[in-house]
Formats: C-alpha cells, sequence, structure tokens
C-alpha cells in the first residue's frame, strides 16, 4: 500500500487513537507494543499517529490519566468529603466502581502498570495514595465504631479493592447490571461484611 493511499483512509481523532492504543497495550503489554504495531492496527503511518501523540508514553499517560483522574475525582466529592466515615468509605466505593465502568479499558490499564518507566512509577505512586486515604476513611469508620475494627484497615482496604479491581476481569457495561447495581452489590458484600454486629 502506497503512503499516499494510507494518508487518503478516513482520519482518527485524538480519542479514537488512545482507545486503540489503550486496547493494544492491554492485549500485548505496553513495553511489548510499538508505535509501528500501533499505526499498523490503526492502519495510520507513524508520522500521522505522532500528529495526535508525541509519543508511545505520552499515550500511557494520557490513559493513565484517564483512570487516576477519575478515581482521585471520587475522593472530592460532597458524598466523599460530608458525613459518618462509613458514608464517606461508601461514597467512595460506590464511586470507584462507577469510574472502573466508565474507563473499564483505562482503569484495567492502570491495573496492569508495572513501573517500568517514569510514567508508569508516577501512576503508580498517585495509585498508593489513593489507597493511603481510602485507608484513612477505613480507619476512621473503625474509630467511630461503624465498621469492624479487628482487621486492619490497610489489609481491609486492600481486600475491598482488590474485589473491585478484579471487576475488569469479568465486567462488561454492556451486560445486564449497570454500574449503579454492581457498586450496591460491591457496597453489600464489601460493607456488610466490615460492619461491627
Amino acid at each position: 500500500m502506497t503512503e499516499q493511499a494510507r494518508r487518503g483512509r478516513p482520519g482518527y481523532d485524538r480519542e479514537q487513537i488512545l482507545q486503540v492504543a489503550v486496547m493494544l497495550f492491554i492485549e500485548q503489554g505496553y513495553d511489548a507494543t510499538s508505535v509501528a504495531q500501533l499505526a499498523e492496527r490503526l492502519g495510520l503511518t507513524k508520522s500521522a499517529l505522532y500528529h495526535h501523540f508525541a509519543s508511545k508514553e505520552e499515550l500511557l499517560s494520557v490513559a493513565l490519566e484517564q483512570a487516576l483522574g477519575g478515581l482521585e475525582a471520587v475522593l472530592e466529592t460532597d458524598q466523599a468529603t460530608a458525613g459518618t466515615a462509613a458514608e464517606r468509605l461508601a461514597a467512595v466505593l460506590r464511586g470507584a466502581v462507577q469510574v472502573l465502568s466508565a474507563r473499564l479499558p483505562a482503569v484495567t490499564l492502570l491495573l496492569r502498570v508495572r513501573g517500568n518507566s517514569d510514567t508508569e512509577r508516577a501512576a503508580l505512586a498517585r495509585r498508593r495514595a489513593f489507597d493511603r486515604k481510602v485507608t484513612s476513611l477505613v480507619r476512621a469508620a473503625q474509630h467511630e465504631g461503624s465498621v469492624r475494627a479487628d482487621i486492619d484497615a490497610s489489609v481491609a482496604t486492600r481486600l475491598v479493592f482488590g474485589m473491585v479491581n478484579s471487576l475488569i476481569e469479568w465486567y462488561r457495561p454492556t451486560g445486564g447490571e449497570g454500574a449503579d447495581q454492581l457498586a450496591a452489590d460491591v457496597l453489600a458484600v464489601a460493607l456488610d461484611g466490615l460492619r461491627t454486629r
């Protein structure tokens, strides 16, 4: 195929390129995916791809920002900043499930990064900061007596988010259960198991 014929294909916008890149990163792994493979998947030249994104790492950074920005925004909502610690914790869990549902590919990619680049290490640091804030909420809920205090707060956080994060393996937003019902189910399983009796 000639260079001219490739240029004649319908164009992609930045968001469409990002979606294809994220799926390829998930399929093959970020490190194993080359810009040439991404350009081939899109039917674009590498120079056309570079017109939208300066590098493969920029693609990764933008995708991870979609996931992390969504999760961090959950911590700033009115529901996550007001009320009892148990109410705030429930709001954060509900919001995290909704972010996962709305941004499933980006969250999947976030959960698969291993810290092999500066971008990945920065994303992992932000994810740890998010986990620490949730752990603080769990600890506050324990102190107010609304969740069990016999489980270490950081362990409880890891267990609950282990459940939430496992949704990337089987949940499909086009399936029978919407994000709101899924969030309600997660809250029922997670918090009913943590609540004091």
